[in-house]
């Protein structure tokens, strides 16, 4: 094993429990309750948050608003807030090494791809930053009797809550603080209770940039109680939200209930189509990729294969012999590929999603165990032999798990492929260009990759179609979802 040596200020910020940021404070929660951070890797506790109590939600939205009513930052130039953005993201990437530790400590992912979501986080408050000076409306010839100068102006919506997942918490993070920031609203931010420390410490790089007090405060806690308040209490103007569909749902009613703003990015399985004329060399190691990512914990992971009955053999077996040779290990240690599940709760609800597959009839090609003794890892597993009526099939298993099936033609595909309750993401292999382009058009999904399995960048929007969620994140649609359009009519001069 080639495990890393911890940064000493990674040591030094997991040796004491965590305070909530409120008002530009680091404070103790009201009630004197705390929830341990765990190692995934090995179940010990690394440190300790708090836990939030709907006065100390009440605390931070009220902070929130002070910040965005009387503060500096929403009237603030936004040329300068595109240059505090910056000097955040050039504080981030300064700490880089430390939040990838944090990153892997708490989530469990290889310390690789901790550091490259560290990057995509330092990118989305860049990107972001470039947006900040470029927000404006639009003037209007309107038909109206009389003359009139018409024009709308964009801004921001007010105090957002932002809920974020665990699966990749510094990201998610960074993708709804960036368009937030820079479109002038401020933010109470809650991560997820497994994994709430890099968030912590971003918001000490945050302050220590010059973000001024109020404009991000971060409460932590469990979802049914601190995330609960939030999304109920009447100082928020707009929710943002990633997480499972059920959740969705829930936060949907609460902003219905005071008519919040609203944007969902929920749960997905991702129907994954290998044609028969398919590079295969291309197609099998990155369908196993897209799916073995991150233990499988990615809402727009590949994680329904339907493969043409021609090439089914090649492909599933390729899959799963790809899924034997990645090394399952440690997230610290530089050789792994695979890391543990984030919790004791998932490595459950994982491994008993693969047990309900058996009992349905479904046929376990290769993984399916847990690995070692210690921690929370799984195997890549490969299932087959299962229908679209199976609950292997129909629901979002969120973990290194791949079901399997065969067609024997395009439109058998895409009936297979569209008969889902999501439609988060979606991909098609062929050397077929007018194939790949008209299966493109006909699978409901907010993302389809042609000849890959992965696909994101900042400028292009994230989301999904039916229980996958409402709005789209990244680009300018991100951007929106942030600010408000008023329209201003100015009479030059009397019809009459």
């Amino acid at each position: 094993m080639a495990l890393i040596d911890l940064a000493p200020e990674t040591r030094s910020f997991i040796g004491s429990d965590k305070k909530m940021l409120i008002g530009g404070e680091w404070t103790e929660p009201s009630k004197d309750a705390a929830i341990p951070v765990i190692n995934p890797a090995d179940g010990e506790t690394l440190a300790r948050i708090g836990d939030a109590a709907g006065s100390d939600v009440d605390r931070a939205v009220k902070a929130a608003r002070r910040a965005f009513d009387e503060g500096p930052w929403r009237t603030m130039k936004p040329g300068e807030r595109a240059l505090l953005l910056h000097r955040i993201a050039d504080a981030m990437a300064a700490h880089a090494e430390q939040l990838a530790q944090l990153e892997t400590l708490d989530n469990g992912k290889p310390i690789a791809f901790a550091r490259m979501d560290v990057q995509a986080a330092i990118g989305a408050m860049r990107y972001y930053a470039g947006w900040a000076d470029k927000i404006h409306g639009s003037t209007h010839s309107i038909a109206m009797p009389g003359e009139h100068h018409v024009y709308t102006l964009k801004e921001p919506v007010g105090v957002a809550a932002l809920i974020v997942p665990w699966n990749y918490p510094l990201v998610m993070a960074a993708m709804k603080l960036g368009p937030c920031l820079a479109a002038g609203c401020t933010a109470v931010l809650k991560p997820a209770e497994d994994t709430s420390l890099s968030a912590l410490r971003l918001g000490e790089i945050m302050l220590e940039a010059g973000l001024p007090e109020g404009v991000l405060n971060i409460v932590t806690g469990h979802g049914h109680t601190a995330g609960d308040a939030l999304v109920h209490h009447p100082g928020i103007d707009k929710i943002a939200f990633t997480g499972s569909t059920a959740t969705g749902k829930a936060i949907a009613h609460a902003a219905a209930e005071g008519l919040k703003k609203v944007s969902l990015e929920l749960g997905g399985k991702s129907p994954n189509i290998i044609m028969p004329d398919a590079d295969l060399d291309a197609a099998i190691p990155a369908s196993a990729f897209g799916i073995f990512y991150n233990s499988g914990q990615t809402c727009t992971a590949p994680s329904r294969l339907y493969v043409h009955e021609d090439v089914a053999d090649t492909v599933i077996e390729g899959i799963a012999a790809f899924g034997k040779s990645m090394t399952i290990a440690p997230g610290l240690d530089e050789d792994s590929q695979i890391g543990p599940l984030v919790s004791q709760k998932q490595f459950d609800r994982v491994t008993g999603y693969v047990r309900q597959g058996e009992a349905e009839g479904a046929e376990i090609v290769s993984g399916g165990r847990r690995h070692g003794n210690t921690g929370y890892f799984i195997e890549p597993t490969v299932i087959a032999k299962t229908t679209n009526d199976m609950t292997v099939v129909r629901e979002e298993i969120f973990g290194p798990v791949l079901v399997t099936q065969t067609f024997a033609s395009e439109e058998e595909a895409i009936a297979l492929a569209n008969d889902n309750p999501y439609g988060l993401a979606g991909c098609v292999w062929t050397r077929d260009m007018a194939t790949a382009h008209t299966m493109a058009k006909k699978i409901r999904a907010g993302i389809i990759g042609l000849n890959t399995a992965m696909g994101a960048d900042w400028d292009v929007p994230l989301g999904g179609y039916k229980q996958s969620g409402i709005g789209r994140e990244n680009g300018r649609d991100g951007l929106e979802l942030y600010l408000a359009t008023k329209s201003v009519f100015a009479q030059l001069k009397p019809a009459w």
